[in-house]
């Protein structure tokens, strides 16, 4: 029996790889600064920096967006089920909207905060949609990990298009 073609898939180029892993540093600096309780936004310079940090952010991730969608194309080889595209698409853009909301939301939390509405349902609402964000976004990332896991044991090249460590292998070859 004829042994399944896979086809590789084209690594994505340097800038991309490098605006992918820079982007995942900045987020991860983002968590490791996150505040614990609203309340710490009393500190006007800490709101002053949440601000900021939270625009440079938005601005990052609008033009990775952009970068992304104008010049590099999905690396899926192109006999891959169309599921596996779709799906793929989804979570993509779905990490992107909950990486554009967290900020967003946050932003207009410390608004609210700084303007006197510390608490009501305005505050509510936007506390829930930016945990609901957040929430979303480690479900997203994991999903993205899991997908890039099974497509390193596939052998499709997916994970040699984007991951820089850890090499896959053809299926191929010998130890």
């Amino acid at each position: 029996m004829p042994k399944e073609h896979i086809e590789k898939a084209k690594a994505h180029t340097l800038a991309a790889k490098s605006i992918h892993w820079g982007f995942i540093v900045v987020f991860v600096y983002a968590l490791t600064k996150q505040l614990d309780e609203v309340d710490e936004l009393e500190d006007f310079s800490l709101l002053q920096f949440e601000m900021v940090f939270a625009t440079i952010f938005l601005v990052l991730l609008i033009a990775r967006f952009i970068f992304m969608q104008l010049t590099q194309p999905t690396v899926l080889p192109s006999n891959s089920p169309k599921l596996e595209r779709r799906l793929a698409r989804i979570v993509h853009l779905a990490m992107y909207l909950t990486l554009f909301l967290i900020p967003t939301t946050g932003m207009v939390i410390g608004s609210l905060y700084w303007s006197g509405t510390k608490n009501g349902s305005a505050m509510e609402f936007w506390l829930l949609l930016h945990e609901i964000s957040v929430n979303s976004c480690y479900f997203l990332i994991g999903s993205h990990i899991i997908a890039a896991v099974y497509h390193r044991q596939k052998g499709d090249g997916i994970w040699n298009a984007m991951v820089p460590i850890w090499k896959e292998r053809d299926k191929d070859e010998t130890f």
